[in-house]
């Protein structure tokens, strides 16, 4: 049987993992990304055991194409959650790793 901390880490990467492959692709751009954010937090913050979230757009990967849009790509995300399950409350972030050109998801 699990612990409440443990489904409390559990929970928070589900937030995380859902949000990055929910929100991964999105057009965005300069104008829109702070709109993209918002969404992104309010999504996430339905879901059960959510205090607080914050998400980042890492404006400066940004590439607007010809049409003035880029795509939203996991290197450019910074998010944190914490989640309080019966008391117990996990604190996790996704924040890309350039040593491992990868985003990164962590308890912290």
């Amino acid at each position: 049987m699990p612990t409440k901390r443990e489904i409390a880490a559990f929970e928070a990467g589900i937030k995380l993992g859902a949000l990055y492959h929910q929100f991964v692709g999105a057009p965005v751009s300069e104008r829109t990304a702070s709109s993209l954010e918002q969404a992104m937090q309010e999504s996430i913050s339905l879901q059960p055991y959510v205090r607080k979230v914050a998400v980042s757009i890492n404006r400066r990967m940004l590439q607007e194409n010809v049409f003035g849009y880029g795509e939203l790509e996991g290197r450019m995300i910074f998010a944190e959650v914490e989640i309080d399950y019966e008391g117990e409350v996990a604190r996790a972030r996704l924040e890309y790793d350039a040593g491992k050109n990868y985003p990164m998801m962590s308890l912290v």
